[in-house]
């Protein structure tokens, strides 16, 4: 991935400062040509690199740093601040992990669920992954306690309709549409009572191979009888900086409120392509950075930019552990760990939860100071497909083996579950071994302080997990 690439320049170029005796007009200069470069080669337009670089070179020559920051964790926020505002978000006076965490404000990026229904209407050309988006924005919402609806108007594709219902069904999200129509504003007509039962609307709309007089007619008419609250242009990362041409163009046209940016795993153009629209009046919204209905986030410059400089994004750390823990399953194991009691069935349930929230790489890279610990990506590779392993292992347990592997796991058993398992039964051990290591440590952890601090720690866990979404 390309921005992964933007990411390690970056961080690269700020180990020189963090590294450095002295901050001097020098090392400025370095920092400011290295940043210059690492945005270049991301696609990023160049009067845009070098309005954003004088910024910083001005800012870090000129202020003075704040009591109680050194000239280096000074210089750093400065490029931070700059990197967020260039990305369409607000400025922040604080990183997030240099002296505790910064609660990034909600700003224009994000998309505010008002009132009920909320309409959601999806514009662009074809093959930019519209109504695979309608399917992601679905279950990310879905997964916020928002009850949702996808409307199909495309007429244009005779497989449109059947995609979005098979993407219903696959997230458990009800599909509206029918084929008979012709006339998108009689689709909408059709099903607008029903659908003003649900919190949130996502419409689906036809596009072309590019944005000819009969596309614009009819976004102009579905667009007038839909009302739309928000109109989300979606767009292919690989557009590059073509993108603020296109995103003006349907803002223009039908009111475009913000951007969606698919793909933006896999192409040399998502700098191009995120910065572009940050200079439109149609800012990035939300981003796919890979193929399963999963990979799809909101866009927050401070988290973005948070990552890209390796100081973490615990904002969306907490939401993805918030969609993959389940609140009661916290409060019962950490009654367990209270309690002493630690089995292999809570590791399995820790291994899954883990495993829905995204690679190992991603998480760690939402931890403050982990984007910089320059832990090698091999290590990283080798945990994540040892959990895949040790899944497998479990799998193949049974209960008993599960709830207490210290009494049951001889080595007739071990031969038995590595041969079920398809694993060699060095890998069964290891992962008794982990066991033992993390049930110590919980042991370690129930002795420091009384059980009515530790109640208190998991009670302030599940009030942070425990958030949901809700309409205003």
């Amino acid at each position: 991935m390309v921005l992964d690439k933007l990411g390690d320049s970056l961080k690269a170029t700020l180990r020189k400062i963090t590294g450095a005796t002295f901050v001097d007009e020098r090392l400025i200069g370095e920092l400011v040509k290295d940043i210059q470069r690492a945005l270049l080669q991301a696609d990023v337009n160049v009067q845009l690199v070098f309005s954003l670089t004088k910024s910083i070179k001005e800012r870090a020559l000129g202020e003075r740093p704040p009591k109680g920051l050194g000239m280096r964790e000074h210089v750093i926020n400065i490029v931070y601040d700059e990197l967020v505002k260039f990305l369409g978000g607000a400025q922040e006076s604080e990183i997030p992990g240099t002296s505790g965490t910064a609660v990034p404000r909600r700003d224009k990026t994000t998309v505010e669920l008002t009132h009920k229904p909320f309409k959601l209407m999806l514009v662009g050309l074809f093959g930019n992954g519209k109504t695979t988006t309608c399917g992601k924005l679905a279950k990310h919402y879905k997964k916020r306690g928002v009850k949702v609806a996808m409307l199909s108007t495309d007429t244009w594709r005779p497989a449109a309709l059947d995609q979005l219902q098979q993407l219903g069904k696959q997230i458990d999200v009800p599909v509206f549409g029918d084929k008979a129509l012709k006339d998108p504003t009689r689709i909408y007509r059709e099903f607008e009572k029903e659908l003003a039962q649900y919190d949130l609307i996502i419409i689906d709309t036809a596009g072309r191979d590019a944005l000819s007089d009969d596309l614009i007619s009819e976004l102009d008419a579905i667009n007038k009888t839909v009302k739309p609250d928000e109109t989300l242009l979606v767009m292919n990362a690989d557009i590059g900086q073509a993108a603020q041409k296109q995103a003006q163009a349907f803002h223009d046209t039908c009111s475009v409120t913000g951007v969606v940016i698919t793909k933006l795993d896999g192409t040399a153009k998502g700098g191009g392509a995120l910065t572009a629209c940050s200079v439109t009046g149609a800012p990035v919204k939300f981003i796919g950075v890979g193929e399963k209905v999963d990979d799809f986030e909101e866009f927050k410059p401070k988290g973005f930019v948070g990552r890209l400089l390796g100081m973490g994004d615990i904002e969306s750390l907490l939401e993805k552990a918030q969609e993959a823990f389940d609140q009661e399953d916290v409060e019962a194991v950490g009654k367990r760990m209270l309690s002493g009691e630690f089995n292999l069935v809570d590791l399995y349930e820790q291994m899954q939860a883990m495993r829905k929230m995204g690679p190992l790489s991603k998480v760690l890279g939402m931890l403050p100071g982990m984007g910089n610990a320059n832990i090698p990506k091999e290590m990283i590779e080798v945990q994540d497909e040892r959990l895949k392993k040790w899944k497998h292992v479990m799998d193949s347990m049974t209960r008993a083996e599960l709830e207490s592997p210290e009494e049951t796991l001889n080595p007739g058993r071990v031969a038995r579950i590595a041969q079920g398992s398809g694993q060699p039964e060095s890998e069964v051990r290891a992962l008794v071994k982990q066991y033992k290591q993390s049930k110590k440590m919980v042991r370690m952890i129930k002795g420091v302080g009384s059980e009515k601090d530790m109640q208190r720690a998991v009670q302030k866990m599940q009030a942070k997990m425990g958030k949901k979404v809700r309409l205003r």
